[in-house]
């Protein structure tokens, strides 16, 4: 298959734009390499090819982690009807947005007390991780002087084959296990909290329409059985999300259409007649903004080893820990690259693209086609729009932080 990248942001005299803006003239823009570049077309246009398929009863929601900037955050919450966060800093980029809070859910494990009374006092949902952080919760609302949101999140007793992470099934560091739930709800209730429903959140990064189909169907058994245990109605449901972008020649895209047609039948056909006071969200991240940035950075030295020819650029893992494989990839395979100045040309040769760092794990491209480059020349890593600068060991050899914008 052919990765959506050069085609998707488009060229003008074999340069890559963004947003319409050539990488030559955005590295002047920005004022130095390595950058990241975020297009605000092309998360829209893929929200509003989701908003045309899912179906109107599911609301959609965007996974703040996948890429924090501000910017992009601001940006989809004006898409979106909900936002997920991860932390207190997070919560309170989402908050800066205008969103309701009521609108904004907060999972993850290991909440402090202060992110909890944070939370509390903010009025968002907390996504309760373990009996424990459910007493503690309870504590916050009552420091506070307000009744704490919450929702369950259920680590469910299946697990979803094809995902990048598992994060479900045996045990988990993520939420409660399924048969502990209903104690744990009956607990909540008479503490006084307003317990709102269900979070089922399974894996990431699935490019399977078959497995997530399943995994919807099987995430809807559990929460209709766990329903029957609620004792209020049950006004919630996160179907979490988990939906796939492609990284490398060999992945398919996913069939959204028909991880689309299969929600439909979950929320419309089975869960909403069931629970007609709930809300049903569908909660993604990298699959809004994947591929919808990109990496720029400069080539500073040009050198041959042995019959090998190295790029080295003032960027790397540091950056991007992703693309360099070291964030979970098993075999090490190359995220798209291309030369931004000659995205139109044919490859001439076979080079090996490194970062500035001083260690060999900053790999960028290994053996790769490219066109000619020559110290001065821009390297572009498409597929940079998610789980890039934050997700990346910053501080590492003390280099400065890049510049991140939003064209």
């Amino acid at each position: 298959m052919t990765l959506p990248t050069v085609a998707a942001f488009g060229e003008a005299d074999g340069v890559l734009t963004v947003g319409g803006v050539g990488v030559d003239r955005l590295a002047r823009r920005v004022g130095s390499t390595p950058f990241f570049a975020y297009d605000r077309r092309l998360i829209g246009d893929r929200v509003a090819m989701l908003r045309s398929l899912l179906p109107e009863s599911l609301s959609l929601g965007y996974a703040v982690k996948a890429n924090p900037m501000p910017a992009v955050v601001h940006l989809l919450a004006s898409l979106v009807d909900a936002l997920d966060v991860a932390s207190a800093h997070e919560m309170r980029v989402a908050l800066d947005t205008g969103i309701d809070a009521g609108r904004i859910s907060f999972a993850g494990p290991g909440k402090t007390d202060a992110e909890l009374e944070q939370a509390v006092a903010s009025g968002v949902t907390i996504e309760i991780e373990s009996s424990g952080e459910a007493q503690r919760a309870v504590r916050a609302g009552e420091s506070v002087g307000v009744r704490p949101r919450v929702a369950i999140r259920v680590n469910p007793d299946f697990a979803v084959r094809g995902s990048g992470m598992r994060m479900s099934g045996g045990p988990q560091q993520f939420g409660v296990d399924a048969e502990q739930v209903p104690d744990l709800m009956r607990e909540a209730h008479a503490a006084g909290v307003d317990l709102l429903g269900f979070h089922v959140f399974a894996g990431s990064q699935n490019l399977s329409a078959d497995l997530l189909t399943q995994a919807q169907a099987r995430t809807a058994d559990l929460v209709l059985a766990l329903s029957g245990d609620a004792p209020q109605a049950v006004r919630y449901v996160n179907l979490g999300g988990g939906f796939g972008v492609p990284y490398f020649p060999q992945d398919q895209p996913l069939d959204i259409d028909t991880v689309a047609a299969s929600l439909a039948e979950v929320v419309d056909g089975r869960l909403a007649p069931a629970l007609p006071d709930a809300s049903f969200v569908v909660e993604l991240g990298r699959y809004l903004v994947a591929e919808a940035g990109v990496y720029v950075t400069r080539v500073v030295d040009r050198k041959v080893s042995r019959g090998s020819t190295y790029l080295v650029v003032d960027g790397g893992m540091h950056h991007q820990l992703a693309a360099s494989g070291n964030l979970g990839q098993v075999i090490r395979r190359n995220y798209p690259l291309a030369v931004g100045l000659a995205v139109s040309a044919e490859p001439e040769e076979t080079v090996t693209v490194v970062g500035c760092l001083c260690t060999p794990l900053d790999l960028l491209g290994d053996r790769v086609e490219l066109p000619r480059a020559d110290v001065g020349d821009l390297v572009v890593v498409f597929q940079a729009g998610a789980y890039g600068l934050t997700a990346s060991p910053t501080a590492f050899l003390g280099h400065p932080a890049p510049v991140e914008i939003l064209i």
